[in-house]
């Protein structure tokens, strides 16, 4: 009997085991079910692959802040640069339905309806999918008597295999080591780095504190030939990495290009929101064997004495600045040939002056005239 009962809980047991392993298999594969589908749902379209910018995501708001901008940005000129196009389409993600020329373009033509609708002229290398080669589009920004000028890009990184690289960049040209540099550059640069990083929700990057970037860095000594070749103010905007397995994912998106353009559109604008500090040449006078030239700084926000340099031949020289009048004067010595002056200033929100070059002619009678 004792050993019948045994046998019977024995069997009752294992039973149960086998019960227990099927219930709990059941649990398992209900639980991978519903990871199968919380990962399904979130690929789908109902997760966000960007954010609205609180000023943009009404039209009405959109309006009114173009509106408000538009009192720094009426009656300026720009000028636009989608990059490649045409012949040049070879840029592309992985799998090809991502090409660059066509992101920049539609960027650029969002940038240029923006801009438009603030009161600005604005003049473009191409408005369709065309080859405009590349010294040709400094040649068209050089005649265009544009205050500015923006190239348009996005990023590529060395290695194919790479398709998690993505940030933000904006480009100047030179360093500030560079007699070429031009602060003003950078400046702008800054301006649109942090507006359009916003927006798109990406990094500046880690070679930079501030997500701007010498060209110096890609093309040491020379630098992007866009910017090298072009005299007005020049930046080159790499709005992320086509490459990014996650940047793909919208950069097809026609609404997210508008974002994208919103974002060098508000950075452009407040550039000229903080000022840009003028220089006017009032008189010269010959005194005895020198040259003295006085200038008249100006700019709504005041000047910074500090931020003043003055090069005669690319080194830099002395000056005397009055705060109260803002004159600046230099003396030069007179030197039969011909000199070059540059002036830099900026205004106490940082914003530096446009490039500003005088060409000094001393002839044989040491007679000096400024050009």
């Amino acid at each position: 009997m004792r050993k019948t009962v045994i046998n019977f809980l024995t069997l009752y047991f294992s039973k149960q085991k086998k019960f227990n392993k099927l219930i709990l298999l059941g649990i398992l594969l209900k639980k991978i079910a519903f990871i199968i589908v919380l990962l399904f749902l979130t690929n789908c379209s109902s997760v966000p692959l960007y954010e609205y910018p609180p000023d943009w995501k009404l039209v009405t708001k959109r309006d009114s802040t173009i509106n408000y901008y538009s009192q720094w940005l009426k009656g300026k000129k720009i000028f636009l640069d989608p990059g490649h196009g045409g012949e040049d389409r070879r840029n592309t993600n992985r799998s090809g339905d991502v090409i660059e020329a066509d992101v920049n373009l539609r960027v650029a033509l969002n940038l240029k309806n923006y801009f438009e609708r603030a009161g600005v002229s604005v003049l473009i290398s191409r408005q369709n999918d065309m080859t405009v080669p590349l010294a040709y589009r400094s040649e068209l920004a050089n005649l265009s008597g544009a205050d500015l000028f923006i190239s348009i890009h996005h990023n590529a990184p060395a290695k194919w295999e790479d398709d998690w690289t993505n940030y933000t960049s904006t480009y100047y040209h030179a360093k500030e080591t560079d007699y070429e540099y031009e602060p003003n550059e950078r400046d702008l640069a800054r301006y649109i780095q942090r507006d359009i990083s916003y927006v798109m929700g990406n990094p500046g990057g880690l070679g930079s504190f501030d997500g701007t970037y010498s060209d110096y860095i890609i093309y040491p000594g020379e630098g992007f030939s866009v910017l090298r070749k072009t005299t007005i103010p020049s930046v080159l905007v790499e709005c992320a990495f086509h490459t990014s397995r996650l940047e793909e994912l919208r950069l097809n998106e026609k609404e997210f290009n508008e974002i994208q353009a919103w974002g060098i559109f508000r950075g452009v604008a407040k550039y000229f929101r903080a000022g840009i500090p003028e220089i006017e040449l009032m008189n010269n006078a010959t005194i005895d064997d020198t040259l003295k030239l006085s200038f008249a700084l100006s700019d709504s926000t005041g000047i910074s004495a500090k931020s003043i340099l003055v090069y005669y031949d690319k080194e830099e020289i002395d000056h005397s600045f009055d705060p109260v009048g803002n004159i600046l004067d230099v003396i030069l010595g007179l030197e039969y040939g011909e000199h070059e002056l540059k002036i830099i200033c900026a205004n106490i929100n940082g914003n530096h002056s446009l490039p500003f070059n005088k060409k000094i002619i001393v002839d044989s009678n040491y007679s000096a005239s400024v050009e």
